[in-house]
């Protein structure tokens, strides 16, 4: 999140008054837009945000928020065990439950070229790491005895860890996994499963079966998994409204954040290159105006079509309960229209809280 910190506060505000069940941070160091083109002609955010790469360090900023959250879930969505040990982790997240009235969300994945390469951070055999600091994460938020690991990526000697979280509150880990392996290691140690990229609801069901199997095989109930989805909504009253939204230069510029293979899906060849993988290899702060210009004018509406959720309000409430029909439970809702006005922001989060609530009634 950017400052000014009042914006965190004021969201936070609305989940609770909305009766919505989570506020998720997310963990960056660069943002995922350009530099080159933050202005605003680009966003209206830029009237208020100096730089796309201000970025809060979620921590504190989720600490500074817990007081007003009440019964909301606040977390991570996501970090990633390369910036910080999983000890660390563990720490942090014990101590936030001491701070919420319900488990913080410990969102976790394999992350993202941008928060590392720049920083001198290693990116090496990212699963590998990963499945690693999963089982030193499980043994520092329930083991009762000193921890112990020889790992590759890890080494722990009989080092203590005596902070506990309250009843109740034990921290939950959710990964942000897609492919097979990051779905197996869901099952084998998650309690959510938070895809990011945009899937059919018959792609979600497939992998979800995926997850629920790998508990099966780890002895676990896979019931007691969360399966959550990210969902970057595009929503206006009108097809019209639609149309003028998908114009803006934001808009279109989230779908450089497909990989390839979606580009594919619709015969065309993704700007950044062929097999880019999309926002986890992205490193914005590198483009120049004039390449981000040049890769935005040849987005197909097709990708965008893809990669975001797009309809009016009552189309996307379908969307959404057809993926409910496959396995969702918890949906986390992005409104990008905020990206063009104030007033289409306005709309968008006036549609959230309207989603949850008829999510919530299971009504029309």
């Amino acid at each position: 999140m950017n400052p000014p910190l009042s914006a965190a506060r004021s969201v936070v505000r609305m989940a609770r008054l909305g009766k919505l069940d989570s506020v998720l941070a997310p963990d960056h160091l660069i943002s995922i837009f350009p530099r080159a083109l933050w202005d605003t002609d680009f966003t209206p955010q830029a009237k208020t945000v100096r730089s796309p790469d201000e970025q809060f360090d979620y921590a504190p900023l989720l600490a500074h928020l817990a007081a007003g959250a009440g019964k909301v879930q606040l977390g991570v969505g996501v970090t990633d065990p390369h910036r910080r040990h999983p000890v660390l982790l563990a720490q942090t997240f014990l101590t936030l439950a001491h701070m919420t009235k319900v488990p913080p969300i410990l969102g976790i994945g394999s992350g993202e070229r941008e928060n590392l390469d720049p920083y001198g951070f290693s990116w090496n055999r990212p699963v590998d790491r990963l499945e690693e600091a999963l089982q030193v994460l499980r043994a520092a938020l329930t083991s009762p005895e000193p921890i112990e690991f020889s790992g590759r990526h890890y080494t722990i000697d009989s080092a203590p860890m005596d902070l506990t979280a309250p009843a109740d509150r034990m921290p939950q880990i959710w990964i942000g996994a897609h492919g097979p392996r990051m779905l197996e290691l869901t099952g084998r140690y998650a309690d959510g499963w938070y895809p990011w990229e945009a899937l059919s609801p018959d792609e979600y069901q497939r992998r979800l079966k995926v997850v629920h199997t790998a508990a099966r095989a780890a002895g676990r109930d896979p019931e007691t998994i969360v399966p959550a989805q990210m969902i970057s909504m595009l929503t206006a009253r009108t097809p019209s409204g639609i149309r003028r939204l998908l114009r803006a230069p934001a808009v279109r510029y989230l779908g450089l954040l497909a990989p390839d293979a979606v580009w594919a899906r619709h015969g065309a060849k993704h700007p950044l290159g062929e097999g880019f993988r999309g926002l986890i290899e992205l490193m914005p702060h590198q483009l120049t105006k004039a390449e981000v210009q040049a890769a935005i004018a040849e987005v197909p509406d097709e990708v965008l079509h893809d990669w975001l959720v797009i309809g009016t309000p009552r189309e996307v409430l379908a969307h959404i309960r057809a993926l409910a029909d496959a396995g969702l439970r918890h949906a986390i809702v992005f409104p990008t229209g905020a990206l063009v006005s104030n007033a289409d922001a306005a709309f968008g989060y006036g549609v959230v809280l309207w989603l949850a609530a008829r999510l919530r009634r299971g009504s029309a």
